[in-house]
């Protein structure tokens, strides 16, 4: 595995990066029993509702009204706020954390893992791990691992502090501590590894794809208003905000979600592995211990899939059974099988629920510019330039 990766996950002790094997099956099985299954998700409702609340108030008193907002600023915020009310347990807990340190940090840390590495396609050879030290990514990665150990190492010892004041709700630390402390079942770096995958993977990916549906919308007015018309008939106007419980039937806000990740796919080259054994396909051998990148953002686009493959079109998916939990290998956006990524019920909830409030209770305009659909990455594709909308409250 690529130098980077085992760094910053402790020695492979994650479930995203570390290889297959009985260790990481029983990390997985507890990473998804104990964090991230649809009940834990179910009970983290109060958390994104509060956060999106709290986002709501503050959008419908911008001002002036006609200052457009940065949306990537705001949805990144956001999506880190309520991942970090999950492992703190308040916002308050949060900010007794230094969390705008830990904002930086795991911002960073998703820069520095999506930057060029001469060593994710010169593996074997020691010139790629010789030109990254020259252009100075080792050193980076390296400053960037320390930064993050010692802000999770500070959480633990918040966390373990016989004289703190429990939350009324456990919070994802809590849990992590009791597998840890209580049942022996992982390692303290086990406990940092798995953090580091809830907030690196579950911040970046959600806000990204939040404001690619955002960018998309705007393009396509017609789209907005189908979808603002189903949720504003289902919530109804300003009585009530809406609550993670609608999601189930919103069918066509759903399909929005899906259109945007299959031209968008957040990670367009899946997280890179490991041939486990020599194996054909298509006619093309390829040995064992090959790294292997799974171009996603290609086969979301491949007019033999699909039809209209360039254009936005949610409509796609009416009737149709397609979806992204590894099943339908041309929309294989989180992988698939066994190593499919265990966090797609949470992933899902609050990219579904955050874009639906922001429908529900707005309408938004572009400013006097154009939005650029320009997106930039390898490891993360994000937009080139962030976009700038204008919010207005609804009061319908």
């Amino acid at each position: 595995m690529f130098e980077k990766y085992i760094l910053i996950t402790y020695g492979q002790q994650d479930i995203a990066f570390s290889p297959y094997n009985a260790s990481w099956r029983e990390r997985r099985k507890l990473f998804v029993s104990e964090l991230v299954s649809t009940k834990r998700v179910q009970s983290f409702a109060y958390a994104l509702e509060a956060q999106v609340g709290e986002l709501i108030q503050s959008l419908s008193l911008w001002s002036p009204p006609t200052e457009p907002v940065n949306l990537n600023e705001t949805l990144f915020t956001l999506i880190d706020s309520f991942i970090g009310t999950v492992a703190f347990g308040s916002m308050k807990g949060a900010k007794l954390m230094k969390y705008a340190k830990f904002q930086r940090v795991f911002s960073e840390a998703t820069v520095a893992l999506s930057a060029f590495s001469a060593q994710d396609f010169f593996p074997a050879s020691p010139m790629g791990r010789w030109f990254d030290k020259l252009v100075g990514l080792e050193r980076r990665y390296l400053r960037t691992f320390l930064e993050i150990d010692s802000y999770l190492e500070m959480v633990l010892t918040q966390h373990m502090d016989p004289g703190r004041v429990k939350p009324e709700k456990e919070d994802l630390v809590d849990v992590l501590i009791s597998l840890w402390k209580g049942q022996g079942k992982i390692t303290k770096d086990h406990v940092k590894a798995l953090l580091g995958d809830a907030f690196i993977g579950g911040t970046a990916t959600s806000s990204v794809t939040l404001l690619w549906a955002m960018s998309e919308l705007i393009k396509n007015p017609a789209v907005m208003k189908k979808a603002q018309a189903e949720i504003r008939s289902l919530v109804g106007g300003k009585q009530r905000l809406v609550q993670v419980d609608d999601l189930s039937r919103l069918k066509y806000m759903k399909m929005v979600v899906k259109e945007t990740l299959q031209l968008h796919a957040p990670v367009p080259l899946l997280v890179p592995r490991e041939t486990m054994e020599h194996v054909k396909v298509f006619g093309y051998d390829i040995p064992a211990k090959t790294r292997i990148f799974v171009n996603v953002w290609a086969m979301g686009r491949d007019p033999a899939s699909w039809d209209k493959s360039e254009e936005f079109y949610p409509e796609r998916f009416d009737g149709v059974d397609t979806d992204f939990y590894g099943s339908h290998y041309e929309l294989l956006l989180f992988g698939a099988g066994r190593r499919i990524c265990p966090a797609i019920p949470m992933g899902s909830t609050m990219v579904e629920f955050t874009l639906a409030s922001l429908l529900h209770s707005f309408d938004w305009e572009l400013p006097k510019e154009d939005v650029s659909m320009e997106g930039t990455g390898r490891q993360l594709l994000c937009r080139k330039t962030p976009p700038y909308l204008v919010p207005s409250f609804y009061t319908g």
